[in-house]
């Protein structure tokens, strides 16, 4: 592997190394996605975004290609975006605003504001409406059509101790001692299905730090109902303008923010009747205001985009420098 430039960049915690694809050939970045990602013995990060002119038939000023850390490819990731439009910006790649920019889920539109160094430093992402019948989110869950929602629909206990046993999970086998966390998170006996371009299922409850994320998170992604796996989210109202939340993403686990996320939970709030159709969400890395247009049907999510440094991974596979 030749020697790649990248730069790593964060939105509220959710970190990618950022290459620019034009600049330098990427031949395998399912494989690099891989390699970086560790944060024990590489660059450490969610994945890999690869950022480049957008295709030859597309109405955009960039495209983004994102590889989650285990390699697999993303359709979208809203904190990634408005990174993108931090790279593409402050690299003189486009001074377009709003940035236009291809995504698995196609073109969607992102607002930015420089700060006080006169770089980007926050930007809103129009990240289109939400699709809610089972044959959008990808789902096989027995009783339901495919142009069915999926809003607060049955996942109780019993539920929980199926897919626990089918995963083997630690402890398999001892259903009520596996459920424990159950009670003491708070949870919900139901669940909230929505796609924002990738597909989320959001669950309710009192104490989401309570939840074991480590382990459940892995059992939900790989649930049979999910064939082509799902992000999993559990949330907390605090106030009808007020929530919080936890993530487990598909292909990267454990992450400290999600902008998908968020907007799916927005989202399945207002289905809910939890929430108010704007309302601050608090993640693990910080805060993002989430939106649900009520004339135009989009979801706007609006947060910080930063650069924590530049660098070259090494053909050996080592980071050269960076600064």
């Amino acid at each position: 592997m030749n020697a790649i430039r990248f730069s790593k960049m964060h939105g509220i915690g959710n970190d990618y190394v950022y290459i620019d694809a034009d600049a330098q050939h990427v031949e395998d970045p399912a494989a690099l996605a891989r390699a970086v990602s560790d944060r024990h013995t590489a660059i450490g990060g969610d994945g890999v975004i690869l950022v480049a002119r957008p295709s030859a038939d597309c109405a955009a000023d960039a495209r983004m290609r994102i590889f989650n850390a285990d390699g697999s490819e993303a359709q979208m990731c809203g904190n990634g975006l408005r990174c993108v439009a931090k790279f593409v910006v402050d690299r003189g790649m486009s001074a377009a605003n709003p940035l236009r920019v291809e995504t698995g889920r196609g073109v969607l539109s992102v607002r930015w504001w420089r700060g006080v160094d006169g770089l980007v430093s926050e930007a809103e992402v129009d990240m289109g409406a939400p699709m809610l019948s089972a044959s959008q989110i990808g789902v096989r869950w027995s009783g339901v059509a495919s142009e069915d929602r999926l809003v607060g629909v049955r996942f109780d206990r019993a539920m929980w101790r199926e897919a626990i046993a089918a995963q083997d999970a630690p402890g398999g086998g001892r259903a009520e001692s596996d459920l424990a966390w159950w009670d003491a998170a708070g949870m919900e006996p139901t669940a909230t299905l929505v796609s924002m371009g990738n597909p989320h299922i959001v669950f309710w409850c009192a104490e989401p730090d309570r939840v074991p994320l480590e382990r459940v998170g892995a059992t939900i992604e790989h649930h049979a109902f999910f064939p082509q796996r799902i992000n999993v989210h559990f949330a907390a109202v605090c106030a009808r303008d007020h929530l919080r939340m936890r993530t487990w993403e598909r292909g990267s686990g454990i992450t400290l923010a999600c902008g998908t996320g968020a907007s799916a939970v927005l989202v399945a709030g207002v289905l809910e009747d939890r929430c108010a159709r704007s309302a601050d969400i608090d993640l693990p890395g910080g805060r993002l205001r989430i939106a649900w247009d009520a004339h135009d049907g989009s979801v706007r999510m609006r947060g910080p985009a930063t650069h924590a440094f530049d660098g070259v991974w090494g053909g050996a596979g080592e980071v050269c420098h960076g600064r």
